[in-house]
């Protein structure tokens, strides 16, 4: 063992300790609640199956009390100036690097992602509030729409209290994404954070508060999805529902506040494919392949799970891949070597494990992999890797949200698209070409809401993030996530005394 292993080990448990004295509740208008009806759920590590805490499960009188917290503080942050919420979302990232080492060890130990990869969700989280901080104070600005005789201006409003929820793979960064724009916007919040990974957005939560959020801006329910997550996104006071998860769990809250007209922001499942021509730069697409499946343990929604290969490269290709996921490294998330961790949860394992039977029976080859791993009595599975796929399969067209990569070769380009283009999804593409010409018509005819072109998954927080089909509504990132949290309002004023219709005078 490494001295930063065991120092990793040292300080995660400190940080861990806390936890285990009392049951984790509720954070709810600047209070911890402890719960009302005493339900109480295990919330265990998937490094080796031990728990690591208890867990109090809200629901609906909860749910009550935190959405009514939101709507009494929610007029006096909405009012707060642009540039008031800028200096205090600049505090809350100061606040979360300062707790960098701990949000990152805590949130390894939690989802069993490898630290060399978590080591880096607080800072990611920080830049996400610096980010919409320097945008608040232009956050409500709108146009200057001149007419003849009138003059029309628009302006932008907050939505009003918003429901957040959000995944276990990520938890940290991927609440930041969603709360800091909400929070910036003049929104007040409500987070049901994922049952299996709740440690962190606690950790959110106290860094907010202590760093001087108004109480009742922010708040946290913990709760599985059927119980406060659906009292969430049925509750009235709530205007919009802004998630991250499946698409299956999307479609259930969708139909959910449908009675209340509520406003929804998804982003949801892919399967998303990463297309490698013959004249790529080989060794540049094949770094980029292994990166994009096989890091965050493949449980990541962008993850390029379906290569698609041309045919004239396949052979090659494919056997320099098998070399590399023979190679990677499985081990404990805190040990920095370690490149891939244990999955999430003893669930998910099956799910991921069930796939591979489901493949053979399909016809998929196991080139390398498809084990589960016994060890420590945690969830570690082996990076994967299945050939002979064709695109009617289950494994080419469901996402199996784990470290399991499926190759599909093509000839031509118009091949490529259509194998692309050939799932319920559309959330992320990759290709790889050195023919400029071939990069434009390819990304155009691509069914997704994002492409890289000769490139990993490098997000530029200015741009768009959000899906097509199956993979989500609407998008995130710069301007785009105040589109969601806030209302545009058309402010039409007459220039003259331009003759008004009349009605009424025949006598």
């Amino acid at each position: 063992m490494s001295d930063r292993f065991a120092e990793n080990q040292r300080k995660a448990e400190q940080y861990l300790a806390r936890f285990k004295t009392k049951s984790l509740g509720h954070l709810i208008g600047g209070k911890g609640i402890a719960g009302y009806d005493g339900n109480v759920m295990e919330n265990s590590t998937p490094i080796d199956g031990s728990t690591l805490n208890t867990v109090s499960m809200g629901g609906e009188s909860e749910v009550n009390l935190a959405a009514g917290a939101a709507s009494d503080a929610f007029s006096d942050w909405r009012n707060a100036s642009g540039t008031a919420r800028r200096q205090l979302l600049h505090r809350i990232a100061d606040a979360v690097e300062a707790r960098a080492e701990e949000i990152s060890l805590v949130e390894s130990v939690d989802t069993g992602q490898a630290i060399r990869f978590m080591s880096k969700a607080a800072i990611r989280g920080a830049e996400n509030f610096r980010f919409f901080a320097d945008r608040a104070p232009s956050a409500r600005d709108g146009l200057h729409l001149p007419a003849v005789n009138q003059l029309n201006y628009t302006v932008r409003e907050p939505v009003g209290p918003v429901g957040v929820i959000t995944p276990w793979n990520t938890p940290f960064m991927l609440s930041t994404w969603k709360i800091a724009p909400a929070l910036a916007a003049g929104c007040t919040v409500v987070h049901k954070p994922a049952e299996w990974s709740p440690l962190t957005a606690m950790l959110l939560a106290e860094i907010t508060h202590e760093a001087g959020l108004p109480q009742g801006v922010l708040n946290l329910v913990n709760g599985i999805g059927e119980v406060a997550g659906r009292a969430l996104t049925e509750h009235r006071d709530i205007a919009a529902i802004a998630f991250i998860g499946g698409s299956e769990t999307g479609r259930h809250i969708m139909a959910q506040g449908a009675p209340t007209l509520k406003r929804v922001h998804f982003e949801l499942g892919g399967k998303n494919p990463v297309i490698v021509f013959e004249d790529a730069d080989f060794e540049r697409a094949l770094d980029a392949v292994v990166f994009m499946i096989y890091s965050l343990n493949g449980e990541r929604c962008t993850s390029s799970s379906r290569l698609l290969v041309q045919s004239s490269i396949h052979d090659r290709f494919v056997d320099a891949l098998a070399k590399r996921v023979k190679n990677i490294k499985v081990g404990h998330p805190l040990d920095p070597n370690t490149e891939l961790g244990p999955l999430i949860h003893p669930n998910h394992h099956s799910k991921v494990c069930n796939y591979m039977k489901i493949g053979a029976a399909e016809g998929a080859l196991i080139r390398v992999g498809g084990q589960a791993i016994d060890r420590d009595g945690g969830c570690y599975f082996q990076p994967t890797l299945l050939t002979g796929v064709s695109h009617e399969m289950r494994v080419a067209q469901e996402e199996i949200f784990g470290p399991v990569l499926s190759v599909l070769p093509f000839d031509d380009e118009a091949q490529a698209v259509q194998q692309a283009n050939a799932v319920d999804y559309g959330l992320a593409g990759y290709l790889w070409t050195g023919d400029a010409g071939r990069a434009h018509r390819v990304a155009g005819q691509m069914d997704c809401g994002m492409i890289w072109v000769n490139s990993e998954n490098v997000r530029h927080l200015p741009t768009p993030f959000g899906g097509m089909k199956s993979s989500g509504i609407g998008r995130d990132g710069g301007d785009y996530s105040f589109d969601f949290y806030m209302e545009t309002k058309n402010i039409c004023v007459a220039t003259t005394d331009h003759r008004v219709p009349q009605l009424g005078l025949a006598d």
